[in-house]
């Protein structure tokens, strides 16, 4: 592990307390194969089973008539008019190979690797190049990683939560969300999924004390605790370097929960 870097500490008016020392986290290798396969571990577990009735297409009078007739030899309704029935890739026939409720859809990786997947993608959000390559507007964003003083978990109004984001210089990537919204194309818009738009800042706090709500209209912005966080979220769509926001208390808590998986 490269040595330990240490980072100014932002109140919510954009201005330097202090500093603090990263944890070691922060310095592992990033590795965007490992992190892909942990995000599509945790996305497989959100998927419903489907299948279809085993006797599906098969509950008919259907019949072939052999051999004689000159008509193919495709099983027939009886008194139907000679229509096709139960054999698969005929004309009114069943489904081929249906899906199965049975089938094995979620992916299993072991915990070191999922552990190991996690602290990369915690060290990718501290990375300027990972961060501004998935398309956040970071320009004017005071430092990456961004420290932020433990007071922004006590606001409760989102004219208080974005004032802080402003003065962080997270509000562009905020504007870049809200004008990123469009309608969705295809059926899901009739299904609880009209609206798409990009991903924006993740803020990671120790406690929620009332922030997710206040922030829960502002465009993009995802609230989280320490304790809480996984893969998925510091890379969605499995691409790592997500633009965080830490608490400083979160980076202490940070540094006791994942240093110690430094070297699996």
């Amino acid at each position: 592990m490269a040595k330990q870097k240490t980072a100014e500490i932002y109140d919510l008016q954009g201005k330097s307390s202090g500093k603090i020392t990263l944890p070691s986290v922060f310095s592992a290798p990033l590795r965007p194969d490992v992190i892909k396969r942990a995000v599509l571990a945790i996305q497989s577990n959100r998927i419903q089973p489907q299948g279809r009735d085993p006797m599906a297409g098969k509950r008919t009078t259907a019949e072939s008539r052999g051999t004689g007739f000159a008509i193919s030899r495709v099983p027939r309704i009886k008194g139907g008019g000679g229509r096709a029935a139960f054999a698969p890739s005929t004309v009114g026939g069943r489904q081929p190979h249906p899906p199965r409720a049975e089938k094995k859809i979620v992916k299993h990786i072991p915990k070191k690797e999922a552990h190991f997947a996690l602290i990369s993608a915690i060290a990718a959000t501290a990375q300027k190049e990972t961060v501004a390559s998935r398309g956040h507007a970071i320009e004017n964003v005071l430092q990456i990683p961004m420290i932020v003083d433990d007071a922004i978990e006590g606001l409760t109004r989102a004219k208080e939560v974005e004032e802080a984001l402003t003065n962080l210089g997270v509000l562009p990537d905020i504007c870049r969300v809200r004008d990123s919204r469009k309608i969705r194309a295809g059926k899901g818009k009739r299904r609880g999924r009209k609206m798409k738009q990009a991903v924006g800042p993740l803020i990671v706090v120790v406690e929620n004390k009332g922030l997710s709500n206040a922030a829960s209209n502002i465009p993009g912005v995802e609230i989280t605790t320490v304790n809480n966080l996984n893969t998925e979220m510091l890379a969605p769509g499995t691409h790592p370097g997500r633009l965080t926001l830490w608490t400083n208390g979160a980076i202490e808590r940070l540094d006791k929960l994942y240093s110690e998986g430094e070297n699996v």
